[in-house]
């Protein structure tokens, strides 16, 4: 493989990585509740979801998804129902009646269990569907028929997660550093609600995408 070509592929992974998303839409609502391990713990699921669908492409098995409409439409709802869920779990914390975060001084957060925060960053991506459709689609354009096309699509795969993590742990910084001067309720609150609102704008869109 050229230099050309994993160029190539680094700007369209790029691309995919840096377009807005579920994914740093749940990097925005669990570093200010739950810290920054928690939000590499998400990044980690992101990852981890990419090697997922990477396996199922370079062994034809995400070819499934697109040719049978069933096994499409099971995953689809699948990852939708997800992203609502999380959706509607946000909606209702920043609509409860309990204090979320206290105010005043920096109080001690409680951080989400990080093997929680894993799974919400590795379903996010592994239930979605667009992901797998840009594995099916990228990597027969990139895995010539020269060389082991196993050890190629994992090595792309790992591009792509070199990108993720980068261009997240930046966003997760960012997040961070911008926590420290709105540990209010009211932002609290705010954010959650706003974080609600766009899973489920996530989980509407798709739910009706069509391959």
């Amino acid at each position: 493989m050229t230099f050309e070509t994993l160029g190539s592929f680094a700007v369209i992974a790029a691309l995919l990585v840096m377009s807005p998303g579920p994914n740093g839409v749940l990097i925005a609502k669990t570093v200010p509740a739950s810290g920054r391990a928690a939000g590499f713990a998400n990044i980690a699921g992101f990852v981890a979801a990419f090697y997922v669908h990477c396996t199922l492409a370079v062994f034809g098995l995400s070819v499934i998804l697109v040719q049978s409409a069933n096994a499409f439409l099971a995953v689809k709802l699948a990852g939708a129902l997800y992203l609502a869920w999380i959706g509607i779990k946000a909606l209702r914390e920043a609509f409860s009646a309990r204090r979320l975060v206290p105010a005043g001084p920096a109080p001690s957060r409680r951080p989400r269990g990080l093997a929680l925060a894993f799974g919400e960053g590795f379903l996010t991506n592994a239930l979605n569907p667009k992901v797998a459709l840009f594995y099916l689609a990228a990597f027969p354009q990139f895995i010539g028929l020269e060389g082991n096309p196993v050890a190629t699509g994992f090595g792309l795969a790992s591009i792509h997660a070199l990108i993720n993590v980068v261009w997240f742990t930046g966003i997760l910084l960012l997040v961070d550093r911008a926590s420290g001067f709105v540990r209010s309720e009211r932002f609290t609150r705010l954010l959650k609600g706003a974080t609600g609102v766009v899973f489920l704008g996530f989980g509407w869109r798709l739910a009706t995408m069509r391959p």
